[in-house]
């Protein structure tokens, strides 16, 4: 049994906003961000608010990110040294998984203005 007075936290796509965020009692407490290339989805960086640090979320919320990339039929990209750490971790995803190259990072900064 939980003594957490919290409900489990809520993964949801935003696509228009291209990313996936973690709901913990209906407040965002955190997203993971990408661009869709082609059949690839770019993992570019993962945050979770310092309210909610230490409680697992990053974990919850990138695998069900991942997950819902492999139900999609596309592969990951990461990027995102969150994202990176986490598939080091979970070989599960291994056979969706594409290397970060330098022209994905140069292709990435022009979609991101930077």
């Amino acid at each position: 049994m939980s003594d957490r007075t919290t409900t489990d936290p809520v993964v949801r796509h935003v696509d228009a906003r291209h990313r996936y965020e973690i709901l913990v009692d209906d407040h965002r407490a955190g997203l993971t961000a990408y661009r869709d290339r082609d059949d690839r989805r770019v993992f570019f960086h993962t945050e979770i608010d310092d309210a909610y640090a230490g409680q697992g979320l990053a974990a919850i919320l990138v695998e069900q990110a991942l997950t819902d990339v492999r139900a999609s039929g596309m592969r990951i990209v990461p990027v995102c040294p969150y994202v990176a750490k986490f598939l080091k971790k979970h070989q599960e995803f291994a056979d969706i998984t594409d290397p970060v190259t330098p022209e994905t990072l140069t292709w990435l900064d022009g979609q991101l203005g930077r």
